[in-house]
């Protein structure tokens, strides 16, 4: 099947994955007739992790780029903006709002949204769902793409696929991980939904939904055990703001972090108490189950303190 489409598609995003989406989109001789994308101030305001500029691309393959007046797209600017232009296809690139109902009712086709969590919708949706699958230990990542209707993630679906969650994965590589399910799909997709050609598969059973994360979540309790705090670690590094906990009131953030032992044993130490700081600055922690080996992190730390939640 060709992938070259006479259908009007425009592409919402302002992320390194949804960059990389549109890229191998545009490399696959998919065409793109607009981009909704918001300028790093605007990333700012609304604090997006991850933030990435789409202008290069833009001007590399002479794509208009439109930044909404509101990240919501809720505004009559941005509404007259969808209006004027009537899209067939809008597809997410790293869109983290709900496109609004109006927005939806002006595409020929439709929109494409996409979701992932451990499990098929309608479980597991809602917000922060890498972050969550990280911090729960799963195993698997299942990345879903479904028809956009104005409530959270419940159109139907149509396609899906999944990759592993490994021991070594961070936020990070479970991304890359996505964007690689995303643009395979994309590029299989477009040109069916363009001919009509498609399954929609409806969402079946009680939907559960992740809640929203915040900075101050990223808070570390000690009483879990090591391997829940390396997943916890490895859930918030960056892009996002980071796993973090006090010492003596100053925050200390943690980047990079493995279980290190189960045998080895400092029996009068705290949990949460620094052991071991080697010449390098890596240093180690008691935790619950074993010892944690912290070799990227800010702030300023030295052997003997102890964690806290306190600032």
């Amino acid at each position: 099947m060709s992938n070259n489409t006479d259908k009007k598609i425009v592409i919402c995003g302002c992320t390194e994955t949804g960059v990389d989406v549109l890229n191998y989109l545009l490399d696959h001789q998919i065409k793109i007739a607009y981009i909704v994308s918001l300028t790093e101030s605007q990333s700012i305001k609304y604090k997006v992790s991850g933030y990435c500029s789409f202008e290069d691309i833009s001007k590399k393959y002479k794509i208009p780029i439109y930044y909404p007046k509101e990240y919501s797209l809720k505004t009559e600017d941005d509404l007259e903006f969808f209006n004027k232009n009537v899209f067939d296809i809008l597809i997410l690139g790293g869109w983290q709002r709900l496109i609004p109902e109006e927005i939806l009712n002006t595409l020929k086709i439709g929109g494409i949204g996409s979701h992932g969590s451990s499990e098929l919708l309608p479980h597991g949706k809602g917000r922060s769902p890498v972050n969550w699958s990280l911090i729960e230990g799963k195993k698997r990542y299942i990345l879903q793409l479904f028809l956009m209707t104005p409530g959270i993630d419940d159109g139907d679906i149509v396609d899906y696929d999944m990759c592993d969650i490994n021991e070594w994965d961070t936020c990070r590589t479970l991304y890359y991980k996505i964007s690689i399910l995303q643009k395979t799909m994309l590029k299989k997709l477009i040109p069916k939904l363009a001919s009509g050609n498609f399954i929609r598969i409806p969402q079946k059973g009680e939907s559960t939904f992740y809640p929203k994360r915040n900075p101050e979540d990223g808070l570390i309790n000690w009483n879990k055990t090591v391997f829940e705090i390396y997943d916890f670690i490895r859930a918030l590094t960056k892009p996002y703001p980071g796993a973090f906990s006090y010492i003596e009131g100053n925050p200390i953030y943690m980047w990079k972090a493995q279980p290190f032992d189960t045998r080895l044993h400092y029996p009068y130490a705290q949990k949460g108490e620094i052991v071991e700081k080697f010449p390098n600055g890596d240093f180690l922690i008691n935790c619950k189950s074993g010892l944690l080996l912290v070799t990227e992190y800010d702030g300023q730390i030295n052997q003997g303190k102890v964690f806290t939640s306190n600032s």
